[in-house]
């Protein structure tokens, strides 16, 4: 750990049995102070196996949405004394060996939010998935007013003193939108870090790109200038 940060890491998963234990087991634990995984009403051995590899785990009694299991994770993480919230997909997409990159830049940058971005290659990835993360990042950064390459990251580590003055409504995907432009929008700086590529492991995402992605930049536009 880096001096004056203390990190709780944040993993919404749901029915990711099979992996969430490898995730967890992959965290740097010297950098990190609390693993806390908020499992979204799995039908399967995830928040069991998630204990068994050292996590906290909390449950929802039914499926809410991952922004739903975010701001459960944020609403623990910002009442105890973290200086960092770090939240990680649980599937396997990101590389938990790459966290210390993210919290080197926080300690040494400028940046409140540092974002993992992936390298986006379209022969690696699902169509949709590539050309839904390239258009979102495009509007996204046309609204924010700051360049985001890889809208769709869930790789990212916030000071908690900025999360703590955003509210927060999101259920679903779009928490991740929601956060970066409220976050901007309060006067929190980004900075980009660049993690490897995607890691599929041969399993489907649950992002239902065209939807999800027409959905969130709908809802983009109500976070940039409606709501509050």
């Amino acid at each position: 750990m880096y001096k004056g940060q203390s990190i709780q890491i944040i993993l919404p998963a749901l029915d990711e049995a099979g992996k969430i234990g490898r995730a967890v087991q992959r965290i740097p634990r010297p950098l990190v102070d609390r693993v806390l995984v908020v499992d979204d009403g799995s039908t399967d051995g995830t928040a069991a196996e998630a204990e068994a590899a050292g996590a906290t785990v909390i449950r929802h009694d039914r499926n809410r949405g991952k922004g739903s299991a975010v701001r459960t994770g944020l609403a623990h993480a910002l009442n105890g004394p973290y200086s960092h919230v770090l939240f990680l997909d649980a599937d396997l997409q990101h590389d938990p060996a790459e966290i210390p990159k993210l919290v080197e830049r926080a300690e040494h940058g400028i940046g409140d939010l540092v974002l993992g971005e992936r390298e986006l290659v379209r022969h690696a990835m699902p169509a949709a998935r590539y050309y839904s993360n390239v258009i979102g990042s495009r509007i996204l950064s046309a609204l924010i007013g700051a360049e985001v390459g890889d809208s769709q990251s869930g790789f990212r580590l916030i000071r908690t003193d900025c999360l703590r003055g955003v509210s927060l409504t999101g259920t679903g995907y779009e928490i991740e939108t929601e956060m970066l432009i409220k976050l901007v929008r309060a006067g929190a700086r980004i900075e980009r870090v660049r993690v490897g590529r995607l890691q599929y492991e041969g399993a489907r995402s649950k992002i239902r790109p065209v939807r999800d992605t027409f959905r969130t930049c709908m809802l983009a536009l109500a976070y940039r200038f409606f709501r509050r």
